[in-house]
């Protein structure tokens, strides 16, 4: 094959703007642990006519809006080389990364509304890293492993996983996937170009109470391996790109100590996760470190060094042609033939009570218990006046679930949720990759791994490696079993296209895997285009407007110094008088917001030793009245920290009036005094 790898910053701003995940509206970005990357995998057959294209970015999801406007960008460089057939978006599914880049409404509530800058960053973040890779094109060589990950997940919904059939839970020795499987590649010179590894866990280690910007645990998973492969390069720079990727995680969390409840610390392991005293809102899982930075790095440790020994081990060549397969589908209207008599339909979109209630890595507001298959006449009757009652049709379709969103009847001033979904497979030789837009459940995901697997197998291309890569193309929630949708907890509430949801993927799945099979992928019906719409921008975001520095201060200056020594396992801390991050985001695509410099006496200069993608690095921003802000920068020395004097950067814009009209950004940056870092 010809491989290349890219990687290319999609951070977008840092502050102000919601945080997408938790759909908790108090949960806006101040500031930044780690940076977000959006990391491109390209494979082309010895002659380059066949590609694939796969792309794993520290996003929530991705969302139609970017998947479009991405192929749009692609094929203005390009023409027909990249298009939605060959072209895989992933999104890792962090939670702590800005929101506001969706075109359909209900994801405008919480991340108020369409933010240009956020969506900018991730459309030009993944443009830029498939440019990288399409740039660095060698021959290559493809390995698989896979191996088993322990200790780093649970599943967050056992009960409802206890109402598939016995017999087929008794196939499995866990309630979770605990499997990775490792794409390794390496250029025919030997040299070592990355890996994607496909695990299932929800990268919920940083809970809904963080507000700085980061990919979590398997985010620093990436930054460990690409650190190590990269030797003396800063974080995010240097070739070697490892993408750890989502997969079927819709019901697993990393939160290992499982559901507690805040108050009393006892278990709240039961079907409607709810604590005697304080309800629902206090049942609340835990990881397994002190706190949940500690927590991502024991997760994403535990996931780096299970890759690195199959990354190590890997000998399984993959061989064999590329080839894709895509359609568009109106998942809102799908008849799925269950057997020769029996045809049943999906459903136009709806969220069910429980949706509101959240999960055990993440409460929802109000008195929402998991588990509601009955209406609560209070909220119904709100929902009624505000929303609009479900048609009985609609009501009938998504039985037993009570709704609550009833967001595909739903259309001003757009539509509230997608009809028109991608449903994609990639093959690489052996590999079959199946592109999903949204989180299947451990089952769910077992179930379609197994359908596409006989289905290539009746077809004559038997021992296919089948995985699943979530959250891909366009965000559709949540997909169940049928038997976990009765039970309504979070996860099927949020099956929006009812409990025939997974029987039509399969159908669908089935469908493209044949098309590949039998070389017949040209004959696949395009299916609907999905709807553009025509917004460009609409924000309830606080406008960026003129700043000022306390009196007899200027932007940069320090408010409160370091201290002139620290060891190592100490927090080197400094507060700068600052200026909104925004400003940077809407000015420069490559910023860094502070650098910890060594003072070299060979050179008597000082050398940039960390950025601000390093995760011992935290950047605080703090607003405060009549225009003025505070940044705090943070440096958790670690142990291992080489003896020596070092400084603390900051680099920033500050917005100013240049005359009546017009307002300009500038410049500025500090940095705090020299201190002395002494051997332990």
């Amino acid at each position: 094959y010809l491989v290349g790898v890219g990687r290319a910053d999609c951070t977008g701003p840092v502050a102000q703007v919601p945080l997408m995940g938790y759909a908790n509206p108090d949960q806006v970005g101040g500031g930044l642990l780690s940076r977000l990357y959006s990391r491109a995998f390209i494979v082309a057959d010895a002659e380059g006519s066949e590609r694939v294209v796969f792309v794993s970015a520290d996003v929530g999801m991705v969302s139609q809006r970017v998947r479009l406007e991405v192929l749009e960008q692609l094929r203005s460089k390009y023409g027909e080389l990249y298009r939605q057939d060959n072209v895989i978006l992933s999104g890792t599914h962090t939670h702590s990364g800005p929101g506001g880049y969706f075109q359909y409404t209900l994801f405008w509530v919480t991340s108020k509304g369409l933010i240009k800058p956020a969506l900018s960053s991730i459309v030009n973040g993944i443009v830029k890293s498939i440019d990288i890779a399409h740039e660095n094109m060698k021959r290559g060589r493809l390995f698989i492993n896979r191996g088993t990950v322990e200790n780093s997940q649970i599943n967050r919904s056992p009960f409802s996983y206890l109402e598939n059939p016995e017999s087929e839970r008794s196939r499995y020795s866990s309630n979770t996937d605990k499997e990775m499987v490792l794409l390794k590649m390496v250029g025919e010179d030997g040299h070592e170009l990355g890996l994607i590894s496909w695990f299932a866990v929800h990268p919920v280690s940083m809970n809904n109470s963080n507000h700085l910007v980061n990919s979590d645990n398997v985010g620093y998973a990436s930054y460990l391996f690409e650190q190590e492969k990269n030797k003396g390069m800063l974080p995010g720079e240097g070739s070697f790109v490892a993408a750890f990727a989502s997969s079927n995680l819709g019901d697993v969390s990393p939160n290992t100590r499982g559901p507690l409840c805040a108050n009393t610390g006892e278990s709240c392991d039961n079907p409607q996760s709810t604590c005697p005293v304080g309800g629902a809102a206090m049942c609340m899982a835990r990881g397994p470190g002190n706190d949940m930075f500690e927590s991502t790095r024991i997760i994403g440790q535990n996931i780096y060094l299970k890759a690195k020994e199959l990354y190590e081990n890997a000998s399984q060549e993959v061989t064999g042609p590329l080839s894709s397969a895509h359609q568009w589908v109106n998942m809102s209207d799908v008849s799925v033939e269950l057997n020769a008599t029996h045809t049943v339909k999906t459903c136009k979109p709806a969220l069910g009570h429980s949706f509101a209630a959240g999960t055990i890595d993440g409460v929802g507001a109000f008195n929402f218990t998991q588990g509601s298959v009955e209406g609560d006449p209070f909220w119904d009757q709100i929902r009624d006046q505000l929303l609009g009652e479900p048609s009985n049709e609609t009501k009938a379709c998504h039985k037993p679930k009570p709704i609550l969103f009833n967001t595909g009847e739903m259309s001003w001033p757009h539509p509230w949720h997608p009809d028109i979904v991608d449903v994609q497979i990639a093959a690489i030789g052996s590999l079959a990759i199946l592109a999903v837009p949204g989180e299947f459940t451990t089952m769910s995901g077992r179930r379609l791994r197994e359908a596409v697997r006989n289905e290539f197998d009746s077809h004559g291309t038997p021992g296919m490696n089948v995985v699943i890569a979530g959250l891909c193309n366009v965000y559709t929630h949540y997909i169940t079993t049928y038997e976990e949708y009765q039970v309504q907890r979070y996860e099927a509430a949020s099956t929006i296209y009812g409990p025939h949801t997974l029987s039509a993927y399969i159908q669908l799945y089935r469908g493209l895997a044949k098309a590949i099979a039998l070389n017949a992928t040209q004959e696949l019906s395009r299916g609907p285009e999905p709807p553009l719409f025509n917004v460009t921008s609409l924000t309830l975001l606080p406008s960026l407007g003129v700043e000022n520095a306390p009196a007899t201060k200027t932007f940069g200056d320090v408010l409160e110094e370091v201290r002139p020594e620290y060891r190592e396992r100490e927090v080197a801390e400094v507060t700068f008088v600052g200026a909104n991050p925004r400003n940077s985001a809407e000015n420069a695509t490559e910023h860094n917001f502070l650098t910890v410099e060594r003072y070299s006496n060979i050179s008597s200069s000082w050398r940039v030793v960390l950025n601000d993608a390093s995760w011992d690095t935290r950047f605080y921003w703090s607003k405060g009245s009549r225009g003025q802000s505070n940044v705090t920068i943070e440096w958790h020395i670690p142990a291992g920290t080489e003896p020596g004097v070092y400084r603390l950067r900051y680099f920033g814009h500050y917005k100013k009036r240049a005359s009546l009209f017009r307002v300009i950004t500038v410049p500025f940056e500090g940095s705090s005094s020299a201190f002395q870092i002494t051997a332990p």
